[in-house]
């Protein structure tokens, strides 16, 4: 079946400290973006990229793309919207129908190459799949009502990672809807649809880069 990945890269590095966009920074030679994109076309070689950028980075990243020689770069790019979902739903409309649809952060570029097997398979049997890791760390509620706080039961939550994927059809059919600020992701947007959400395993060191912090650890987990 057909394969597509949306890469949404519309971050501006406030969290970095940085004037350069988190997904243009130097990860071990070459932009975060590139190490991204490259993940998934050595993963799938036939997977169809699609790239959603601000309209004020196009220029930009296509001059990387020059300067590194970078082989990968996708031929669609799109405008991103205002937010998250709008950039989504801008490049959705280059998909066609009956594929697997990954949405991706073009700032999480050490997904493994088994969580992407895993979400693109699961999602070509169950209709969507939605990497997920283990909470190590434990976990208190806080109610902002009367200030209090209580400890949780950390088994009964995950934490959620991307790709996330989805049959072509349902994707769509989602993002028809209007925006709403209670989407965090597109399984949530998924979900307001009415549809159940499936979790696959993903990889503990698939992170999204967004503080200086992130990148000392991506720089080390590469150097592996």
């Amino acid at each position: 079946m057909l394969k597509y990945a949306i890469i949404v890269a519309g971050g501006k590095g406030e969290r970095m400290g940085a004037k350069t966009p988190k997904q243009f920074l130097n990860l071990k030679g070459k932009p975060i973006l590139m190490h991204t994109i490259e993940k998934f076309r050595t993963t799938f070689q036939d997977i169809e990229i699609i790239l959603a950028l601000p309209e004020n980075q196009i220029d930009y990243w296509e001059e990387l793309c020059a300067l590194h020689h970078f082989p990968f770069s996708p031929k669609r790019v799109v405008i991103g919207g205002k937010t998250r979902f709008h950039s989504v739903q801008n490049a959705l409309n280059l998909v066609t129908k009956n594929a697997i649809v990954g949405i991706h952060d073009g700032v999480r570029p050490l997904v493994s190459e088994g969580t992407l097997i895993a979400c693109y398979e699961a999602a070509m049997h169950k209709g969507n799949a939605i990497p997920a890791v283990d909470l190590v760390d434990s976990l208190r509620h806080v109610s902002k009502q009367d200030n209090t706080n209580n400890a949780v039961t950390r088994s009964c939550y995950k934490s959620v990672q991307t790709p996330q994927c989805f049959a072509s059809e349902l994707i769509l059919k989602a993002y028809q809807q209007e925006f709403n600020p209670a989407f965090t992701d597109d399984a949530s947007v998924i979900e307001k649809i009415g549809e159940a959400i499936n979790l696959v395993d993903g990889n503990s060191t698939n992170i999204k880069i967004t503080t200086p912090e992130d990148l000392v650890f991506a720089e080390a987990l590469l150097s592996l």
